[in-house]
């Protein structure tokens, strides 16, 4: 399953002027902080151990793992069963509002973010943060795992605020 492509981005409606890897920037910074909390996928694992080693020690950005390793594509196969769950739970319905929140203020569109490692930093403190409060049973925030009496209906993230 696909979570998001950087084609879906840098087609159609991009900003021209821009190269095409801005249209991964958003995606690379979560799949660069999965790959540096050890919630990459067993085929990364297996197939991509010194580009894995890079990113966590700094010299290769998310982004351009993701353009190198996998296809601009990122997939289930590219998280754990925990990174998947939480992708799922996340990336799906909050992270382009957080990202924006966060590092797209003032600028004409978010493909003009800065892969820089600044950037990075600031958008990996912010998934930290989302990830433990997922990580809490209880929670009632957008994105984190909720637990229901049997029988009642799931609501929608929007309705938890």
């Amino acid at each position: 399953m696909a979570y998001d492509r950087a084609d879906w981005h840098y087609g159609g409606d991009y900003p021209k002027g821009l190269p095409p890897e801005n249209g991964a920037t958003h995606i690379g910074m979560f799949l660069g902080w999965a790959i540096k909390r050890g919630l990459v996928g067993d085929l990364h694992k297996e197939h991509s151990v010194e580009a894995v080693a890079a990113v966590r020690d700094g010299t290769q950005s998310g982004r351009d793992f993701l353009m190198e390793q996998c296809d601009e594509k990122f997939t289930d196969h590219d998280l754990s069963e925990e990174g998947n769950a939480f992708a799922k739970s996340y990336y799906e319905s909050r992270y382009f509002d957080d990202y924006e929140a966060c590092v797209g203020q003032g600028l004409p569109s978010l493909y003009h973010v800065e892969d820089s490692p600044e950037n990075r930093a600031k958008v990996e403190a912010l998934l930290d943060q989302r990830f433990a409060t997922w990580r809490m049973p209880d929670s009632k925030a957008p994105g984190s795992r909720v637990t229901r009496r049997p029988g009642s209906k799931k609501r929608p993230w929007w309705r938890f605020w």
